[in-house]
Formats: structure tokens, C-alpha cells, sequence
């Protein structure tokens, strides 16, 4: 990532070297000045910039590249790693399950404000404090309907917010297909994804053909150049899609090989105001969305892929997502797609005998108007069918 820091501020024209730049790493692998986006920014400007008159030029280069990594470095403070240590499980019952109360998602980022303040050592097995392995709303390895949690590995998957960095796969187009279901299922949409354009007159070949032809008018037609890419695909990556790679991955593989002008973006649970097209460069490489709104031609053809299992929080709560305040609920993104490209469908690998059971999914397909299919051979033809009307 850093290296392509040092590129921009050479096209900025700070006078950078590779020795300051060596110099910049070292500091960095000895864990100087990076408890914070501040802290990094004035440890990369003592090292790389020797002269105050680039002082602008380098503000300027650094803010262009790190634009909205501060969201990586929030303002809070550190956890001790000991209180997220998980030392006990405790079961509960199903009749204690259901006694616990749902806090809103408003009053939970209170509490946990509060909480940070308060609290001075670990806690396990309480219903109150930040820990471990209890009825608490915040921390990991126990259980309650709605919480924020805090380290250690996800159990419920019913967590608000998820307070860590996270890392995704990208989803392999190259899997080989053990059935070729899938993509006799796609090929209904292909057909329509390579029918020809409109013609429009070539001129050259007319003025050549007609004096071929003695004089004779010779009309010549060719395809009307315009973008091509006809089918859009946005891949949900992550948490619980990690119980469909393989079935997601056979899909795109499909969707790669029969689908000649095909682009695609991963998102996280819902659509916000950023997608990605590489996940282990997701944080640095971004697209915003309305760029790609505007980017395509109103008759692509739109496919999410995802299971739309999330807290109902993230479609329609602005800061709802997972892993950041999103400005905008996902609800509002979800109808900009919808409106700019009428021709939508989602499919949904999750088996469509759970959709009752999720209510995150009852919105999705409220929003996408019933356009809602299975990753099944019959839910994929009559998602193709839709797509090709």
C-alpha cells in the first residue's frame, strides 16, 4: 500500500527519496506512530519531507491517498486485551435466551460509551460489563439477541457492530464447475447480453463501396459503438457468506465464462457509499458508489449475489453497518440501484426455506420488489427469464 503512497507524492512533486522512504518503514516496523491517522501523518512528513515549502503539496497528496482511512483509527479508547480473553462458555437456556431484552440500537452505542468510561478491569459471565462468555451485550463468547461485539470469533452472528479490522477472499472465477447446470441456467441471459446493437451509417466503406460500384450509391452499415458491458454483479464477501463460498464461487466462475462483458464489486451485508473490487485492497482501493451508478448504461443488467442475512439495523439505520458509520442507510443505496437499473434480480445462496426466519431478508426483497431468487436451477432460470424480458 505504501508503496503506491510513495508514487503519489513524487507525481505531487515532493522530492522523496527511496532512502527516506526505506527510513519510513523501518519507523513503521518498530511500532513508531501508528496509534492513530494523525500520528502516522507526522511521522511520514518529519521523515519524507526535508524542505517547509512542501509542506502543502505533501497535505495534499497524503489527503488524496488516505481519504477515509480515518475510519480505521477511531477515537476511542484501546480494550485490554485481557478483558476479550474467553476463560468460560456459559449455556443458557432457551427460556433465558428469550428473557433477554434488546437494547436499540441507539441506546447500545450509548451504553457503550458509557461503558468505556466506567469500567476499570475484566469481567466473564455477567450481563453487564465488556467481557466474556455471559449474557452481555458487549464483548464475545456469550449470548444476547443484539450487541456489539468485541473481538474473539463470532458464535450467533447476531452482533450490531463488529469492533475489528476484518479481512475477506476474493471469490476464485477460475473454480472448475462440477455441473454445468449452472451455467446452461446463465446462457438464457447471455443471449440477450450479446444481441447486436443498433446500426448506424460507415461512412468509409460507403464512400468506398459507392465508387467501386461506378457511382451508384452503396449504403454500408455497421454496429453502433457504445459500452458493451451489459451485466453488473455485486458480490457480497464476508461473515455470513462464508457458509456459501463454494456455491458462490461455482456461480461467478459461471458468470465469468458465459458472460462476455461482465463487471462486477464486492460489498459487505448491504450496499453503502463505497464498493471494491480487490479485497485485500479494500481500504485502499474504493469506488465510490454513485460513481458506479453513473458509470453504466441503464439497461445493464443488475445482480446482487448475497444471503441478505444481517441486523435489520444495517439496511434501514443510518451507521448502521457492521463495520462503520455509513452516512446513508443501505435502504436508500439499495433503491438508487434499483432505480437507475430497472433490469435487477438477486440471488440468494441461503435455502429459501430460512428466508421466513430472517427478517433482514423480508426487507431486501421488499426492496428489491420480489426480485428475490434462489441459487437453485429453477430460481436461476426464472431469474434469467426476468433479466431477458
Amino acid at each position: 500500500m505504501l508503496i503506491d503512497f510513495f508514487y503519489t507524492l513524487r507525481d505531487a512533486r515532493v522530492p522523496v527519496t527511496i532512502r527516506e522512504f526505506l527510513d519510513l518503514l523501518a519507523a513503521l516496523e518498530s511500532d513508531a506512530g501508528m496509534h492513530s491517522i494523525d500520528d502516522f501523518y507526522f511521522l511520514a512528513r518529519t521523515i519524507l519531507v526535508k524542505d517547509e515549502a512542501h509542506y502543502d503539496k505533501f497535505d495534499q497528496a497524503f489527503g488524496k491517498y488516505f481519504r477515509g482511512i480515518d475510519t480505521l483509527f477511531e477515537k476511542r479508547p484501546d480494550i485490554p486485551l485481557d478483558w476479550l480473553e474467553q476463560r468460560l462458555k456459559r449455556e443458557l437456556t432457551p427460556e433465558q435466551k428469550a428473557a433477554l431484552e434488546k437494547f436499540g440500537y441507539d441506546k447500545l452505542m450509548d451504553r457503550l460509551q458509557e461503558l468505556l468510561k466506567e469500567q476499570k478491569e475484566r469481567h466473564e459471565g455477567g450481563s453487564k460489563w465488556i467481557g466474556t462468555g455471559g449474557k452481555s451485550p458487549f464483548g464475545n463468547g456469550g449470548y444476547n439477541p443484539e450487541g456489539i461485539r468485541i473481538g474473539g470469533e463470532s458464535t450467533h452472528r447476531r452482533a450490531v457492530k463488529v469492533w475489528e479490522q476484518r479481512s475477506f477472499q476474493d471469490y476464485d472465477d477460475q473454480k472448475a464447475i462440477g455441473t454445468r447446470n449452472i451455467k446452461i441456467a446463465l446462457r438464457r441471459l447471455r443471449k440477450f447480453a450479446r444481441t447486436g446493437l443498433h446500426e448506424e451509417l460507415a461512412l468509409d466503406d460507403t464512400i468506398r463501396a459507392t465508387a467501386n460500384n461506378a457511382g451508384y450509391l452503396d449504403l454500408r452499415m455497421q454496429p453502433e459503438r457504445k459500452n458493451n458491458i451489459k451485466v453488473l454483479m455485486l458480490l457480497d464477501v464476508g461473515g455470513s457468506m462464508d457458509d456459501h463460498i463454494a456455491l458462490t464461487e461455482e456461480l461467478f466462475s459461471a458468470a465469468r465464462s458465459e458472460f462476455k462483458h461482465l463487471d462486477f464489486y464486492y460489498f459487505h451485508n448491504c450496499v453503502y457509499d463505497y464498493l471494491w473490487k480487490n479485497n485485500h485492497r479494500r481500504h485502499a482501493e474504493r469506488f465510490p458508489t454513485m460513481d458506479v451508478l453513473r458509470r453504466y448504461p441503464p439497461d445493464t443488467k443488475l445482480i446482487f449475489v448475497g444471503d441478505a442475512t444481517m441486523s435489520p439495523y444495517e439496511i434501514l439505520q443510518p451507521g448502521g453497518s457492521v463495520e462503520y458509520n455509513n452516512p446513508e442507510a443501505g435502504a436508500a443505496w439499495m433503491q438508487r440501484f434499483t432505480n437507475t437499473f430497472p433490469k435487477a434480480a438477486w440471488l440468494n445462496p441461503e435455502p429459501e426455506g430460512l428466508w421466513q426466519y430472517r427478517q433482514s431478508i423480508a426487507i431486501m426483497q421488499q426492496l428489491m420488489a420480489g426480485r428475490m431468487f434462489p441459487v437453485t436451477l429453477d430460481g436461476l432460470d426464472r431469474a434469467m427469464r426476468l433479466l431477458s424480458k
